[in-house]
């Protein structure tokens, strides 16, 4: 009799094993396996632009071309910016500059120059992005820095050191909303978004897409899409994240070219804002919400006198000209 109590208790923790195994691997597919396996989430999957695609004088850039009339020799500005802005400043050296200006440490480019670390102390072409960007621009190490609008850390580091900087809006872009291709949203109104971004929403299904949470990404402070997203955000503050939120479908933001020109990514797709795609149509005519100025930054003081000539040069037809020929929108 206790050996058949025995066997029925080992039976039924056996039984109880295998329904608590089963269970738990049925909660893990449920909540995790089931919706990573399609969860719409490639839009947070950040792609690094090909410096190499946008180096001035070699044969293969993918830089404009136009027949420029403005050609400088010596006390050539050293030129700087973000990655959303590099084919521009890179243009106006292959248009406006000599052969020679652009130098590499070790005498050739890196493939591994992904953040400008190969280029020279002595090139007039930088690659320091946003962040140490504006960082150069005020330690004097840079002489026209081509970016979005500053963040109020970055205007309070320039303050802090006693610099004033000359902001020149060159062209205009649009700051835009995108998500996965499979993802069934292609239109969101702008207070869909801050509601998204503020906590409000947090899954899909509350607006207009499929039962999945929301995964809103967000950039590195004080990089130039993340300042834009704070000006977006008006008044209301970003909400942290659901630690859910990485099993849910993602939406991330950007500006335009940089992510329909430039790094080219066709597993997102760029959303319409209160029913207005973000063509460089759209950007011109003005019926696109949230368009952006980028602009020519240098210090007050820096007494080179081919920064005035230059950035002139930028906002004649010419230099408007290059602008558009670089996949961006004139400003006049």
């Amino acid at each position: 009799m206790k050996k058949t109590t025995l066997l029925l208790r080992q039976i039924l923790a056996l039984i109880l094993a295998l329904v608590v195994f089963f269970a738990f691997n049925l909660s893990v597919y449920m909540l995790l396996t089931k919706r990573l396996a399609n969860n719409f989430s490639s839009a947070s999957q950040a792609k690094m632009i090909d410096v190499e695609s946008f180096l001035p004088f070699e044969e293969n850039s993918d830089l404009a071309q136009i027949d420029s009339s403005l050609k400088l020799t010596d006390n050539l500005p050293v030129l700087d910016g973000a990655a959303a802005l590099l084919p521009v400043y890179a243009s106006v050296i292959h248009n406006v500059y000599p052969e020679g200006s652009v130098t590499y440490e070790g005498g050739t480019f890196s493939d591994d120059n992904f953040y400008g670390e190969n280029f020279a102390p002595d090139s007039k072409m930088q690659y320091k992005n946003t962040v140490r960007g504006y960082t150069a621009i005020v330690d004097g190490t840079t002489d026209i820095l081509f970016c979005a609008a500053p963040s109020q850390e970055q205007k309070q580091y320039a303050e802090d050191k006693g610099v004033e900087l000359v902001y020149v809006p060159v062209g205009l872009e649009a700051f835009v909303f995108f998500v996965n291709e499979n993802n069934p949203v292609d239109n969101l109104t702008a207070e869909q978004i801050r509601g998204i971004y503020s906590g409000k929403y947090t899954n899909w299904s509350e607006v207009g897409g499929a039962n999945r949470i929301i995964n809103p990404v967000s950039r590195l402070e004080g990089s130039g899409s993340q300042s834009a997203m704070n000006a977006f955000m008006k008044d209301e503050e970003i909400a942290p994240k659901s630690p859910l939120a990485i099993t849910g479908a993602s939406i991330g933001f950007s500006f335009r070219y940089y992510m329909d020109g430039i790094v080219g990514n066709e597993g997102v797709k760029m959303l319409s804002m209160n029913g207005v795609y973000p063509s460089a149509e759209n950007i011109q005519n003005g019926t696109y919400p949230v368009i952006a100025q980028f602009y020519a930054i240098y210090r007050a003081d820096n007494t080179n006198e081919n920064i005035p000539t230059l950035i002139d040069w930028l906002l004649s037809d010419e230099g408007q000209s290059l602008i558009e020929e670089s996949g961006y929108v004139r400003i006049n």
